[in-house]
């Protein structure tokens, strides 16, 4: 039996898109607190920080969708860090990373993001990358994609529905801004690119969703809590993240030969195509 051929229990999406946005903004809040305030950061065994906000954020983020969905396995950036793996996954599960963009955070530049994000079968199908810095929630699911505006005090101030573009004749690329690599470069002489924005963390997906970017190229490692929730977006604005052999990337990838459980291969994200 595949994955595929599960038939899941049913589930209310749209609440539980409710609660990945309140989530988010709580744990966006104490990041928030802890930034202004100022922390040291620790390396993790594969060189990348970590800080007291990474753990603060994630422990609000696994208190709530315990609460909500106890019976949903979580995959989160810093318990697997930890050595806290689950077991089976099943075709549900979430992929929780709690602060995107680490580097952004301790070098100040404000593009780090909480993200959380459900996926079934493999796929993205609710997704939340919030931007506390910058009061900006993206939010993706069934019903669509949104933008929300998110006051100082965690409030909402406005939402308004996004959508990838068409392709102009000329493309705006974005890519990382700690991770550009030389094939990212080589990649994009292929096409007619007017500019690359250099952006950090899970933003890049939110560009790509409210039709401000067309393509953004990533060859260097991530791993799924990375790309997850800005993929759910992505994917409910009428875009879509593929492998380079050209299909559409998918999530829960174990026992992996060549890499890490939940490393993702090199992928291409694109708006409408």
């Amino acid at each position: 039996m595949t994955l595929t051929s599960i038939t899941l229990p049913p589930i209310n999406h749209a609440i539980l898109l409710h609660t990945f946005e309140i989530t988010a903004i709580a744990a966006g809040q104490e990041i928030l607190r802890i930034y202004t305030e100022g922390c040291d950061f620790e390396l993790k065994d594969d060189k990348s920080p970590v800080t007291e906000a990474d753990h603060a954020a994630e422990a609000i983020i696994l208190a709530a969708l315990h609460r909500t969905t106890p019976d949903i396995p979580v995959v989160a950036e810093e318990e697997i860090s930890g050595g806290h793996v689950p077991g089976d996954l099943g075709a549900r599960f979430y992929l929780v990373d709690p602060l995107d963009g680490t580097r952004e955070f301790v070098s100040r530049n404000g593009d780090f993001t909480v993200n959380i994000a459900l996926i079934e079968h493999g796929i993205p199908v609710l997704g939340v990358v919030y931007a506390p810095v910058r009061g900006v929630l993206f939010i993706g699911g069934p019903g669509g994609a949104e933008e929300v505006s998110i006051a100082e005090d965690g409030s909402v101030t406005a939402r308004k529905a996004i959508a990838c573009r068409t392709p102009p004749n000329e493309l705006i690329a974005v890519a990382s801004r700690s991770h550009r690599t030389p094939e990212t470069d080589a990649y994009l002489e292929d096409f007619n690119i007017a500019d690359c924005v250099s952006v950090g963390s899970s933003l890049k997906f939110g560009l790509l969703a409210r039709g401000e970017a067309d393509i953004y190229p990533r060859f260097g490692r991530t791993m799924e809590w990375d790309t997850a929730a800005g993929d759910a977006v992505l994917r409910a604005a009428g875009g879509m993240t593929l492998t380079l052999d050209g299909k559409p990337l998918t999530y829960g990838r174990r026992n992996q030969a060549d890499d890490a459980d939940f490393a993702n291969p090199h992928f291409v994200a694109r708006g409408r195509l």
